[in-house]
Formats: structure tokens, C-alpha cells, sequence
């Protein structure tokens, strides 16, 4: 039997590469009473290596029935949680497919002895869906590799009373006898683990015209999400422009041990509504992300410090800038100090799918941009940022495009200086 193709070695057995998804078009209904979902899912695809067979993501959820229009489908079959496409005969580079996927069951995270579990997830009343790194394919058939990006139509149908969350803007909502429906479109590229839905019985506090948080009726904001305004206006000076037309944070009911991150919208725990700074820290991370981690993502899963290093020294920047506990200098050497007092063994660059999420991989990232900083400069260090975000926007991006990018910037021999900290496992001297 022939072996199913793997995109990303950090993911086995998620990804095809030979096709990319262009656009996603999901119509779901969502029965919470027994945990029942019925959708279909409409790709539109482009073949970009001549293949007879596509492989679709697809976990724990039943495909009914499978259509290829722009070519003719032999056959089709459910494989190790994956659908396999055959076409009757081989779809030339450049072909445009449209595949329309009926389905339905019990979504259940995915799991894996890295990564833990992900995807689709009960609440005590409500759903959530943490989709990173690979939960996508536990609620629609998808491509599921960080590299291929698509714009996203995402119709969602609930019980009344239900407000579902969903990335991008509410095109449109609609209540029918006991069901209300909810449209979100999302115009710009989008991988496919920051694709989400959260269902809740929410309330919505909008702070301005772009930030807002959806939560529960008795969710106290003070001192911590009311602080989203700011942060995004600081945000902007530092990075650029805001890459999405607006930004919502959604509180669940429940706690959760970790925010989740996903395009233009996070979600947190009730237990982060204080004004303690390890959680206020993690509202300023989330919100950095969607410079760097959903407008701008990652190629290859091994690149992840390019996420989590510079949403970890933005938690750093805003303390320095709210006054919070320690100037961005401080944190940098406290967790330098730390950092030297574990174990040498990460390569930041390539930390390999179990310590891909270790907390290494964000301080070292965060010093790794510090070490930037300290040698060349405010001035230069905030141009690097602001251009890369601006320049690769809607892009997905290595570590080797992010040193030319920031050498052709500064005229400095950027891959030179940030190599022991990249590609060294040994912690470099302090940098400045």
C-alpha cells in the first residue's frame, strides 16, 4: 500500500505537498447536547506537482460523500485519519481543483506523544478549538501544513443562546426558530492550525473600535483585558500596522491552563482575569502573535523561535512601556541567569518536535532578538521589525529568509552574529 505523504517532518502523517488550498469554505452545524457536528467543506485548490492522488486531513469525523469538480475522481477512502483521493488519471502542475467534502460524527482532540492533545474540545458548556500545532483536521478536512495558507469562509450554526467566535469579520448572523447562524470570513492567509470556532454563551465588551472581549456576563476586564487598547496601540509603533481588520479576546467559563492562539482572535481562561502579571504578560503575547506567528508564519515547524520569541519579547517590551514589573533589559538578564542554569541541549534553530514548545525556545528566541538589538540599535532593531512585518505579511517564512531580511536592513552580517545563539546549543555571554 502506498505510504501517505507527510508536508513536515516535526508533523508526521499531516500535509500534502502536492496541492495547496487556496480557499476554505466550511458550513457546520454544531449539536452540543451529545457533541455533534455535521459540515461540508468546499476547498478550492491548485496542484503544484503533477499527482493523481490527494490526501486530505481529516480526524475522528466521517467523511459521507467526496466530489472532485476540474477532474474525475476514481475513487476515494478513509486512511488512517486521512482521506485518499485517487483520480482517474494525473492532474498536470497548475490545475485548479474544486473538492467538495460532506461529514459528520464526534470531534475529539487529536493526539500525540509530543504534542499533547489539540483541536476540537468540549467545555463545561461551550467549545473550544487549540488547533496548534495539529487540531485542524478534528473539525474540517483540511491541508494541514503551516505552509499553505488560504482565506476562509466559516459558517457556524448553534443552538439560540450560543455566540460563536470565529476568525475574521462577522459577515453576517441569523436566528431561525432555535438555531441561530453565524458567518466569519477571513480575506487574509491563513494556515491551517490557526483556523478556529469557539462556541460559548458570551457577552461582547468593546473596548474600541478594534479590540474586544467576548466573554461571560460576570468576567471582571480590570487591569487585564481592558489593557488590550493599549497594548495594541504600543504594538503598532513597535511592529507596524495592525495586519487584521479587528482583534477579539474570548474568556471562556471555564479556566484553562494556556491561552490559544489563532488568527486575529485569542482565547483564555476565566482564571486569567486578574491584573497578576504572569497572566497580563500572556494577553500581551497573544496579541504579538498576530504579527508574528499568524500574518507572518512559519514555513517549516522548526522555525517556531520565529513565533515565540518575538511574542515572548513582546511580553518584555510591554513591561517596559506599561511599567510593569521589570524594563525589557531586566527580563533579558533574568532570564539569561536562568536560562544558564539548565540544561544545553536546544538547538533554537531546529529543537526537534519534543522541544519545539520547551520554554527555552521563547527565552532563547526573546535573547536571540536581543542580541539584535543591543548590536545594532533601537533605531535599526524597530526597522528590522516593522519591514519584516510589512514585507512578508500573508507569508510563510524560514530563519535563513528572516537573517538575509534583517542583514540587507541593517548592513550588518546579521546570520554571523546571531548564530551562536541560533545554531550553537551552548548559551552565548550575556548580549551588550
Amino acid at each position: 500500500m502506498p505510504e501517505l505523504p507527510t508536508a513536515d517532518p516535526y508533523l508526521p502523517g499531516h500535509g500534502d505537498p502536492s496541492y495547496s488550498v487556496r480557499h476554505y469554505d466550511l458550513d457546520i452545524t454544531y449539536v452540543p447536547e451529545g457533541n455533534r457536528l455535521r459540515g461540508t467543506a468546499v476547498l478550492d485548490v491548485v496542484v503544484a506537482t503533477e499527482t493523481s492522488r490527494l490526501v486530505l486531513d481529516l480526524a475522528h469525523l466521517q467523511a459521507g460523500k467526496v466530489r472532485v469538480d476540474g477532474a474525475r475522481l476514481k475513487k476515494w477512502a478513509a486512511r488512517d485519519e486521512r482521506l485518499v483521493l485517487q483520480l482517474a488519471g494525473p492532474a498536470a502542475e497548475g490545475t485548479e481543483l474544486r473538492i467538495t467534502v460532506a461529514y459528520a460524527g464526534t470531534p475529539l482532540p487529536v493526539i500525540d506523544e509530543h504534542h499533547g492533545d489539540a483541536g476540537w474540545e468540549e467545555l463545561t458548556d461551550g467549545v473550544i478549538v487549540a488547533a496548534q500545532p495539529h487540531g485542524a483536521p478534528t473539525w474540517f478536512p483540511c491541508n494541514d501544513r503551516p505552509d499553505d495558507k488560504a482565506t476562509y469562509r466559516i459558517t457556524v450554526s448553534a443552538p439560540t443562546g450560543y455566540t460563536v467566535v470565529s476568525n475574521g469579520t462577522l459577515a453576517d448572523h441569523r436566528r431561525r426558530a432555535s438555531v441561530e447562524t453565524w458567518r466569519h470570513e477571513m480575506d487574509k492567509p491563513m494556515a491551517t492550525y490557526l483556523a478556529t470556532v469557539q462556541i460559548g454563551r458570551y457577552v461582547t465588551v468593546q473596548h474600541d473600535e478594534r479590540t474586544r472581549t467576548i466573554g461571560t456576563q460576570d468576567a471582571d476586564l480590570a487591569g487585564s483585558f481592558d489593557q488590550q487598547p493599549a497594548m495594541m496601540e504600543f504594538f503598532e509603533r513597535a511592529f507596524g500596522p495592525y495586519p487584521f481588520d479587528a482583534y477579539a479576546a474570548v474568556i471562556t467559563d471555564d479556566d484553562l491552563e494556556i491561552p490559544l492562539e489563532s488568527q486575529s482572535l485569542s482565547t483564555f481562561g476565566r482564571n486569567f482575569c486578574t491584573d497578576d502579571w504572569s497572566h497580563v504578560r500572556l494577553i500581551a503575547h497573544e496579541m504579538a502573535h498576530q504579527w508574528f506567528g499568524n500574518a507572518v508564519t512559519l514555513a517549516r515547524w522548526q522555525d517556531i523561535w520565529l513565533h515565540e520569541g518575538f511574542a515572548c519579547y513582546s511580553e518584555w517590551l510591554w513591561s517596559e512601556e506599561s511599567g510593569g514589573p521589570r524594563t525589557c533589559d531586566e527580563w533579558a538578564r533574568h532570564h539569561h541567569d536562568k536560562l544558564a542554569d539548565l540544561d544545553q541541549d536546544l538547538l533554537l534553530a531546529d529543537p526537534g518536535p519534543a522541544l519545539m514548545f520547551d520554554d527555552r525556545v521563547y527565552k532563547r528566541g526573546a535573547l536571540t532578538l536581543h542580541a539584535l538589538r543591543a548590536d545594532v540599535g533601537d533605531d535599526a532593531f524597530f526597522d528590522v521589525l516593522r519591514g519584516w512585518a510589512a514585507q512578508q505579511a500573508g507569508a510563510s517564512v524560514t530563519t535563513e529568509e528572516f537573517l538575509a531580511f534583517a542583514t540587507d536592513r541593517t548592513g550588518r552580517d546579521v546570520a554571523a552574529l546571531l548564530e551562536p545563539w541560533l545554531y550553537d546549543t551552548d548559551l552565548p555571554p550575556y548580549p551588550g
